[in-house]
């Protein structure tokens, strides 16, 4: 099967509930999973916080702890803003896009291509960040890619892939070139579309997904002075040297926890319900 098996056209004539307003969670799924949700939904939220939305077009996902050796993983639901997620509202699904809740929602078909090939394919990615925005993308299109031209992106640029763009992703096959391209890196740029990131947690993740956005977003208004012969790209040793000063910010347990209970305190002063 080549086809991701959820069809667009049958999305016809629905009304998206309104995630305030259907069945609270918190103690009908197990704590690990609850406290799962909690991640996911203030990542949304977060995400929304920094501009990073596309309305619902894009996805951000958290692998599940095993159940009686199943993979399982919590992605959004379909139609639902980033700023309004909450945690009893996300989907949970397996690896084959079979819903294992019941959910008054149904999800995004290319959000479940890319992220299901990457839970099942890499065992530190516990969430995976994928947005699409100005920045990144006109990143995405330069054909020499993001460049040394800042300490945001030398922080990241050791650990950074690429994909080619393949259209929409709908098509299952191409979760093995996904992967392949991704081999053992952390950040991508998906030619044409957008950046993703993933990490073991939440708070790593989205650190990545930080710097890798402010890198792009540098790198473009950096760019609007004129062109290279007026840009001063950092060697690569120098780039080399920041990516190990800056490697421990990804340790988990360290960067994320940085920055991460700071991050939960402004959520809850701006944009509370996350919790629900």
């Amino acid at each position: 099967m080549t086809k991701n098996t959820q069809s667009l056209s049958a999305m016809s004539g629905f009304n998206i509930a309104d995630p305030t307003q259907i069945d609270r969670l918190e103690g009908k799924v197990s704590e690990a999973e609850w406290a799962a949700r909690l991640d996911l939904a203030a990542t949304y939220r977060l995400c929304a916080m920094h501009g990073w939305s596309d309305l619902v077009f894009t996805h951000i996902s958290v692998r599940l702890p095993d159940e009686n050796g199943e993979e399982r993983f919590l992605i959004n639901p379909y139609g639902v803003m980033f700023d309004e997620m909450t945690a009893s509202s996300l989907v949970k699904i397996d690896l084959n896009g079979k819903l294992c809740q019941d959910t008054p929602y149904f999800i995004n078909p290319a959000g479940f291509t890319i992220h299901s090939a990457i839970h099942a394919a890499r065992e530190d990615a516990g969430c995976v960040i994928h947005v699409h925005t100005p920045y990144g993308i006109a990143v995405s299109v330069q054909k020499k890619g993001l460049r040394r031209y800042t300490q945001f992106s030398m922080q990241v640029f050791n650990d950074l892939a690429y994909h080619d763009y393949e259209g929409i992703a709908l098509e299952l096959d191409e979760r093995e070139r996904i992967v392949k391209d991704l081999g053992d890196k952390s950040l991508m740029l998906l030619r044409n579309h957008g950046t993703l990131t993933l990490g073991q947690t939440c708070g790593t993740a989205f650190l990545r997904m930080y710097f890798l956005e402010n890198a792009c977003k540098t790198q473009i208004l950096a760019q609007a002075v004129g062109g290279e012969a007026h840009l001063h790209e950092e060697p690569e040793d120098m780039g080399h040297k920041v990516y190990a000063q800056g490697a421990p910010a990804f340790i988990p347990g360290m960067g994320d926890n940085l920055v991460w209970p700071g991050l939960m305190r402004k959520l809850q002063r701006t944009n509370p319900g996350f919790d629900y």
